[in-house]
């Protein structure tokens, strides 16, 4: 597919874009000609063969407000400086902490600080990467998911109380934003992806294949096509929705 010309290229920007559903957002939206900006703790990694490189990546660590500031900072800096406009904002990037031997965190044993931390990447952050951008997006006429999941509407077997409870929040974040943003022509919708098949799954998930309807993982690209359908001109009367991508497993 051929590249739009840099002045008319859409840009995104997308936390958690190193592995998984992260990953297969980014190659869904190269492949329609986007720029892909990522926000990652960890720097970009020499061997990686994605030709935008440094330049469309920008290292912070989300549970750090400072930094997380300084990251939007940055963002802005770079859209300015090349003439770009900010078409969307995926906020993807997430933590789920376990106990020894990989066991889940309930409510009764997960320590504050885990707490803490997992709500900063995974709730506060996406609402301060937001009104920070919110300028840029206004610009553009924008869209920004944010990616839940199906843990955040039910008690997952592997999934901490933390993390649950963080992407339930998000959830509801996400009627906040999409009333409060869209006088401004921003649309804020959101994703709940169920048992998808990455290299993070846990030990035992084929086990739930059985309650799923289609009976079956999901697969990262599925993922990825729902999250560009609603960063597109296709969506452009979808605000404030919560679209399950499991098979049914909600049901």
């Amino acid at each position: 597919m051929a590249i739009i010309p840099n002045e008319e290229r859409r840009t995104l920007v997308l936390t958690g874009a190193s592995r998984g559903i992260g990953h297969a957002t980014v190659k869904r939206f190269s492949s329609a000609g986007w720029r892909v900006i990522s926000c990652s703790r960890q720097p970009f990694p020499e061997d990686c063969p994605w030709e935008a490189g440094p330049e469309d990546h920008i290292q912070v660590d989300l549970a750090d407000i400072d930094s997380t500031v300084r990251a939007v900072a940055e963002i802005k800096d770079r859209l300015r400086d090349q003439g770009s406009r900010l078409n969307a904002l995926v906020n993807n990037a997430a933590i789920s902490p376990k106990g020894s031997g990989g066991s889940r965190l309930s409510s009764l044993d997960t320590p504050l600080h885990d707490w803490q931390h997992v709500f900063q990447v995974n709730f506060f952050a996406p609402i301060l990467l937001a009104r920070g951008l919110i300028d840029e997006l206004e610009a553009a006429g924008a869209a920004v998911v944010n990616v839940s999941s199906v843990a955040g509407s039910r008690v997952h077997p592997f999934a901490g109380s933390a993390y649950a409870t963080s992407k339930a929040a998000l959830a509801a974040l996400t009627r906040e934003m999409a009333a409060d943003f869209a006088p401004l022509g921003v649309r804020v919708n959101a994703i709940s992806p169920g048992e998808i098949d990455t290299a993070i799954l846990s030990p035992g998930t084929e086990a739930l294949i059985a309650d799923i309807p289609m009976r079956r993982l999901g697969l990262p690209e599925e993922v990825a096509k729902v999250i560009y359908f609603l960063c597109s001109d296709q969506s452009s009367y979808i605000n404030g929705a919560e679209l399950h991508i499991d098979g049914g497993q909600h049901v």
